[in-house]
């Protein structure tokens, strides 16, 4: 697990509050339907990017982080690892403020680039856990 207590606060509370969920579908059995709906109950606005672009959860979805025509603050990443680095440095060409990446993404080389770009990173971690711990 990457990401010390202070960078998870920091990403939940000092970030920003657009949520880009990259593989959010309105599949009800995948873990990304489920957290971010815990994201929009404290707050977030959750950004669909999957390949099929629906609208999840009332917000319109994107095929890709591209082709969002807004800013976003944090990049919420639930792909297989092997896909998850090029979204990582995607994340970091589009300007966002953080990269997380959920429960079982792991791509150390992605964590270290992204870090060096000054952008702040969460590996192997889930949101939905982290945000009702903050109090």
């Amino acid at each position: 697990m990457h990401g010390d207590g202070a960078t998870i606060r920091k990403i939940l509370t000092e970030s920003g509050d657009t949520w880009a969920v990259v593989g959010l579908s309105s599949n009800r059995s995948r873990a990304a339907y489920g957290v971010a709906q815990v994201l929009q109950r404290f707050g977030k606005r959750v950004v669909p990017v999957h390949p099929k672009a629906e609208t999840v959860h009332g917000e319109q979805g994107y095929a890709s982080l591209a082709d969002i025509p807004f800013a976003v603050d944090v990049v919420d990443v639930f792909v297989n690892s092997d896909l998850a680095g090029p979204i990582a440095d995607e994340a970091v060409a589009k300007g966002a403020k953080a990269v997380w990446f959920q429960l079982g993404v792991i791509d150390e080389a992605a964590y270290d680039r992204t870090r060096a770009a000054g952008v702040d990173m969460v590996m192997d971690r889930c949101p939905a856990i982290e945000i009702p711990l903050l109090g």
